[in-house]
């Protein structure tokens, strides 16, 4: 199988925790660290992506994000392709915003 960005996967995790307590503003920082350690961007305060290559690939992540949700909330983790993930178009203050480019594969010389 070749690989093309209908094929490469990306992921993405939203989620609407409460914070009215101390607690649980304490639960939902610790929810959004956990994400930036595992190595996804913030593309709105309560929305990380992820590249992951392969779904298959991203299966351990899920497995460990579901571990890290705090009691109480909604969590969704969606997927989609690089190509999808190309055509997104992002507007700041009513003007268009580049998206970065794809990241690059690891190439080991």
């Amino acid at each position: 199988m070749s690989v093309t960005g209908y094929n490469l996967m990306w992921m993405m995790v939203m989620f609407d925790l409460p914070v009215t307590s101390a607690k649980e503003r304490k639960l939902a920082t610790a929810f959004r660290n956990y994400l930036l350690d595992e190595g996804f961007e913030m593309s709105q305060f309560s929305v990380y992506l992820r590249f992951c290559g392969t779904r298959e690939k991203a299966n351990p992540y899920i497995k460990r994000i579901k571990k890290q949700i705090p009691p109480d909330g909604n969590v969704s983790i969606l997927f989609f392709t690089d190509k999808q993930f190309g055509d997104i178009i992002t507007f700041q203050n009513r003007k268009p915003v580049l998206m970065a480019e794809t990241p690059d594969q690891l190439t080991l010389f």
